[in-house]
């Protein structure tokens, strides 16, 4: 089939290289957004769709909206059998949905209905969810309500982060990418239709969710630590110092306060929650890169002596 491919970061690109690899398909033209400041210099970054699209000399489209008759008018030009859409970023009209013969497909990182919305990976491990998966769907004007065609799940283990669930999705996903755009191809597919009461949503992160609250439980702020890896990365304050929380995992009950010091030993540092403790063994100091507490403790171990507050 002729594909047009629209995405933009890193799990999009692992989904079109598979479609680059397959002799099945042709994708003849890839969408994605427009180029962002990032690092330190806020130079323009092209996303890792488009270095793979320029890499493999296929042709690039960055509008700023797809809602402009023109962009739509241009679309239709390429004379698609079919658009796959993975974390575009970008919402597509009606008129859009119905230009590729056999219309838009959407690579999704949850079971649906469970998680529609941005940020459905994160979302599935803050709430302590023990399955989740991809689905393809057939695109319609709704947020992610569209029918399902392919279903593929997975367990989240339970020290999975967003990093290492993102990757595993990605393996899950080109398969079933594949596996779809074949079943349309032949007129097999089976569109099954969402239950909307089953649906959560799993909105945009943002970076002030980040933030530790020790008053909260430590299974709950173990999600959060876990959903918050790699990004924005989850943080608590000493004093004026902010310090990134990478690992940590819930512990037996203790006394004293939240978010107070109970020890700082080899493990890690034990903190008080509102429920439990939590046992935290990987952390980052300002300027300094991500390291185990034990190696922290050997060189700024009067940072965190037993009874030390954590938090505002």
């Amino acid at each position: 089939m002729r594909v047009l491919f629209a995405g933009t970061p890193d799990f999009a690109a692992a989904h079109l290289q598979a479609l680059l690899d397959s002799p099945e398909h042709s994708v003849i033209a890839v969408y994605t957004q427009p180029d962002r400041p990032a690092g330190r210099g806020k130079k323009l970054t092209p996303s890792p769709v488009k270095k793979l699209a320029l890499d493999n000399d296929l042709p690039v489209m960055q509008p700023q909206s797809l809602k402009d008759p023109e962009q739509q008018r241009l679309l239709a030009e390429l004379r698609a059998d079919i658009m796959v859409v993975v974390a575009y970023g970008l919402i597509l009209p009606q008129q859009v949905l119905d230009t590729p013969r056999l219309g838009c497909i959407n690579v999704h990182a949850s079971i649906l209905p469970r998680w529609r919305g941005a940020a459905p990976i994160q979302r599935a491990i803050e709430a302590g969810d023990r399955e989740t998966g991809v689905t393809i769907m057939q695109m319609d004007a709704g947020l992610d309500t569209g029918a399902m065609l392919t279903v593929s799940r997975c367990t989240i283990n339970p020290r999975e982060t967003s990093a290492t669930l993102h990757r595993k999705l990605e393996h899950l996903g080109a398969p079933a990418l594949l596996h779809t755009l074949g079943s349309l191809a032949a007129g097999s597919a089976v569109a099954v239709s969402q239950d909307d009461q089953l649906s959560c949503y799993a909105a945009k992160i943002d970076k002030s969710e980040a933030l530790i609250d020790w008053s909260q439980s430590a299974l709950t702020l173990d999600h959060r630590i876990r959903a918050f890896n790699p990004f924005p990365a989850a943080y608590t304050t000493l004093g004026e110092l902010r310090i990134k929380i990478w690992q940590a995992e819930p512990a037996a009950e203790a006394s004293l306060s939240p978010g107070q010091i109970i020890a700082a030993n080899h493990s890690g540092l034990l903190v008080r929650c509102g429920e439990r403790s939590l046992l935290v063994t990987e952390i980052q100091l300002p300027g300094k890169s991500r390291m185990a507490v034990s190696e922290v403790l050997k060189s700024r171990g009067e940072l965190f002596a037993p009874l030390t507050q954590l938090g505002a």
